[in-house]
């Protein structure tokens, strides 16, 4: 592969809302297509009158599931739909099992986990804590799969999920204990659980986890996000492995959003180089044509030892958002796997969502009567945020979080443990690690004996 055009550029029409089939059979379309929202129903509650210091300063160092934070720090969707928001860019799956060489399929895969965190940038407010039995559905027949995903746990909180494609091309799915603690002036949140993706047509399962994400200047200044960390994804069949690095922002500011790696086949010899930013864009090329361009790059030389000494000394501010470069210098003979769709011009007044994740808790007609009533888009305080209802929004979340306590202390008194409905935990056959594996029936929709959780 030594071209761009060899694959797809997520931003010609792969993802255009505007062709988008009908999800739910009876619901209302215009001139045939169903036209999905373009904005949410009003637009961000300002938090400029709330201290998240006062909540905070307490809690230095402890894990903060069981913190429990004022509404106006989160954004109106639940931590499964921000889950789904990994699903946004599946043309690259598609893309992956459309071809025939291992090397190729795992940078196409490897582009994918990192457009599956792509959402998150600049995403600075915190998803609702889902329920124990809460539940989001998500079909997109346009896109080509469907989604079920179950909050399995309260104490500790996991998620899981099983995203499947429509013609049977692929299965993702994996189970995310999100671990966060809080340091003073950043929260850090540690994505535990494995993704596991399967394209079922080679017979090749490939599983990764997740890079660390933080949120600086939680207390004074503008906040902003950087992810770090090293990724690993394995082909399970073949042995191929890609090593991604998430860099850290550094001094400067120059590694900031960058992501770094390659690709190695079971021999362990370099096949691919993958470079790019995780919130723009992900290229490949040769190794020796990267070699070689590095090389040339030192010969040229860059920054001197004393300005980058003298640069030293004026970031005192060790949490100051570094001034972002937002192009990628791309390597001659690199093929392009993977942009980021544009976000839509109000983004900044709507959560900083994207049009993807914008669409996720509207309710299409005639949706609601074929939804378990555990799903998401019909949680009262969620909805109330999203109206703009904050009084609303906060005296629901109290009630749901009392109801949820007082169910607990029955089952207890009772001596009931909690049953799973559509996961159940098991072994991934993949890694031999527990995971919480899908259990089948959600889509045939025998909703009987479904828990009342709103």
């Amino acid at each position: 592969m030594n071209s761009e055009e060899e694959f797809f550029d997520a931003e010609t029409g792969l993802e255009s809302d505007d062709s988008c089939e009908v999800s739910f059979k009876d619901a209302t379309q215009e001139n045939g297509v169903w036209e999905r929202r373009k904005k949410l129903p009003a637009e961000m509650i300002s938090r400029n009158n709330f201290s998240v210091w006062n909540i905070l300063k307490k809690c230095i160092g402890m894990e903060l599931s069981k913190i429990a934070m004022p509404v106006v720090f989160n954004e109106p969707l639940s931590f499964l739909q921000r889950i789904s928001e990994y699903m946004e860019h599946t043309h690259l799956i598609h893309k992956a099992c459309s071809l025939s060489d291992s090397i190729d399929r795992m940078q196409v895969v490897a582009a994918f986990a990192v457009s599956a965190v792509a959402s998150q940038w600049e995403r600075t407010g915190k998803p609702f804590n889902p329920l124990l039995g809460e539940t989001y559905e998500l079909t997109r027949e346009d896109e080509g799969y469907r989604l079920i995903s179950e909050q399995v746990s309260h104490h500790p909180p996991i998620s899981a999920f099983h995203a499947e494609s429509l013609k049977k091309e692929f299965e993702f799915h994996g189970s995310i204990y999100p671990k966060l603690k809080f340091w003073g002036k950043s929260v850090e949140a540690e994505p535990k659980g494995t993704m596991t993706l399967e394209l079922l047509k080679h017979k090749e399962a490939y599983t990764w986890t997740n890079p660390m994400c933080c949120v600086h200047n939680i207390i004074l200044g503008k906040l902003w996000i950087e992810q770090y960390g090293t990724v690993e994804i394995v082909n399970h069949r073949t042995g191929d492995k890609c090593v991604l690095n998430f860099k850290p922002c550094g001094m400067f500011g120059k590694e900031l959003h960058k992501v770094e790696g390659h690709i190695q086949d079971k021999s362990k010899k370099k096949r691919r180089v993958m470079y790019g930013k995780w919130t723009e864009c992900m290229y490949s090329v040769d190794p020796k044509v990267y070699e070689a361009y590095k090389k040339s790059e030192k010969k040229s030389g860059g920054e001197s030892k004393k300005l980058r000494q003298e640069r030293s000394c004026e970031a005192e501010e060790a949490d100051e958002m570094p001034e972002v470069q937002e192009t990628v210098t791309v390597i001659p003979g690199s093929a392009l796997l993977w942009r980021i769709t544009s976000r839509p011009a109000h983004s900044a007044q709507m959560y900083n969502f994207t049009s993807f994740a914008i669409t996720l808790n509207e309710l299409e007609p005639g949706m609601e009567r074929l939804l378990l009533p555990t799903d998401c888009r019909l949680r009262p305080d969620i909805r109330a945020m999203e109206n703009g209802d904050i009084d609303l929004a906060s005296s629901e979340k109290e009630r749901l979080e009392e109801k949820q306590r007082a169910a607990r202390r029955e089952r207890s008194k009772d001596e009931e443990e909690w049953s799973t409905r559509w996961f159940q935990m098991g072994t991934n056959p993949h890694t031999g690690a527990e995971d919480w594996l899908y259990t089948g029936g959600y889509f045939d929709r025998n909703f009987t004996d479904c828990p009342n959780i709103y």
